[in-house]
């Protein structure tokens, strides 16, 4: 029988402590040997929190990692390194991204994500930016997003 263990761990930084340690102690895994392929996984997220899933199987001592994503949001935040959204999306602005930071959160979104092509994909991230109270290219993102829709940044995405 395998036993799950769900955790949320900051990326690249996760430590045989609390809560991994403990939960992993009763399973019999090699916890330095977990902690590693852990930080392993999530290096991409540094500075992000991200969910991850220990698949342990108690009889053999093995064990598989899942890592989710963090929303978009937190990726967004990270990108421009702000702490939060605006209190009041529409009146005020915390930060500007670009098209193409726009293109690349997506592409590492892409797993968790319903869009069925990376313009779609764009388009969901720069929703993201509009309730968050961020521009992109300095104009509201709903701009972005109708342009994209109407292929004047087609070049962007190779198509």
């Amino acid at each position: 029988m395998k036993s799950v263990v769900k955790v949320m761990v900051e990326g690249g930084k996760a430590t045989p402590g609390p809560p991994i340690g403990p939960a992993l102690g009763p399973l019999g895994l090699n916890v330095p040997q977990v902690i590693a392929e852990i930080n392993e996984k999530t290096a991409a997220f540094t500075g992000i929190k991200v969910p991850v899933k220990i698949i342990a199987d108690k009889k053999t001592r093995q064990f598989e990692i899942e890592v989710g994503l963090p929303p978009a949001a937190a990726l967004v935040r990270k990108q421009l390194g702000i702490e939060k959204g605006a209190k009041t999306a529409g009146k005020e602005v915390v930060g500007n991204l670009t098209l193409s930071q726009a293109v690349e959160l997506a592409k590492l979104r892409r797993d968790a994500s319903l869009a069925k092509n990376l313009k779609a994909a764009v388009k969901e991230i720069l929703g993201t930016c509009v309730s968050m109270g961020v521009t992109v290219e300095g104009r509201d993102a709903r701009e972005v997003q109708r342009e994209i829709a109407e292929g004047k940044h087609d070049a962007v995405f190779g198509e």
